[in-house]
């Protein structure tokens, strides 16, 4: 059975509308869904407490962790509170930094939470309620499965995570998240068509988790005088590179003490076909 259910799981992909749909309908039903999130993997379901609190159990988090959120690009200005930026903080600046970030692939996000985000999608950092958004750019295939997600749901944010267990790293293969997750009969897998091809297209990060910037208040300034923003975790998208596109918007960059240097992608003991080539 594990067998069948893996062959079954493959043949659902983010270019065949069909699998996208099918892969919809289960997380509309209370399931998550593993899917091809860039150049790497995400696991994405119904915002619901009782569901984030399963996935979290799942992975071997606490049930009560809070969770980021996903959604489609034209949905993501609407899960800040623009009216609660720092006034050293222009929001049109802030806004065309994001918009580049996200152009220019994988990202995450923090910033003031909008009022309608729920307590268990949220946390205070610095005396402010912030969300964190995980949002896999513009041009990846996985929106149209979110916007379908999101039909289903009825909901304008899904909750997200990274594809793994507690203290392991993120897959970036499609048969390595079915092989660790198969034995989970309400999580399905939409795998990128070719795995190889995905990490092609986004030559400046590395296959693991999305780098986050905050922005829900100012680490000082720079040695320019600009205001700072800070690096909360150093992922897919070098802090150099990072620092080098805020400063085209007006911004300096600091890395939060808890940032760390960025991890290395997944190591697979050998390769198993032309998804990772």
């Amino acid at each position: 059975m594990g067998d069948e259910r893996a062959v079954l799981v493959r043949d659902l992909v983010l270019s065949d509308p069909e699998g996208v749909r099918r892969a919809a309908d289960e997380l509309g039903a209370g399931g998550a869904v593993v899917h091809g999130f860039a150049n790497f993997y995400a696991l994405t379901a119904g915002a619901d407490p009782e569901v984030v609190a399963w996935v979290n159990r799942m992975k071997g988090r606490p049930p009560g962790r809070v969770g980021s959120v996903t959604t489609v690009p034209s949905g993501i200005p609407a899960l800040f509170d623009w009216t609660r930026l720092p006034p050293e903080l222009p929001r049109r600046q802030v806004r065309s930094l994001l918009d580049e970030l996200y152009e220019l692939g994988p990202f995450g996000f923090r910033g003031p939470a909008a009022e309608r985000l729920p307590g268990h999608l949220t946390a205070v950092r610095d005396g402010v309620r912030t969300v964190q958004v995980i949002a896999p750019g513009r041009d990846c295939p996985s929106n149209a499965f979110l916007g379908e997600a999101l039909d289903r749901t009825g909901d304008a944010f899904l909750f997200v995570t990274s594809a793994n267990r507690s203290r392991e790293l993120p897959h970036w293969r499609g048969e390595a998240v079915v092989a660790d997750f198969r034995d989970e009969p309400r999580v399905r897998v939409l795998a990128h068509a070719d795995d190889g091809a995905a990490r092609l297209r986004y030559p400046h990060h590395a296959p693991v988790s999305t780098s986050v910037l905050s922005f829900h208040r100012t680490a000082g300034v720079g040695r320019a005088g600009l205001p700072a923003l800070t690096l909360e975790r150093q992922g897919s998208l070098s802090a150099a590179y990072i620092r080098s596109v805020a400063a085209n918007h007006g911004f300096a960059l600091a890395l939060a003490p808890q940032a760390g240097p960025r991890r290395d992608a997944r190591i697979y003991p050998q390769a198993t076909g032309p998804a990772g080539a």
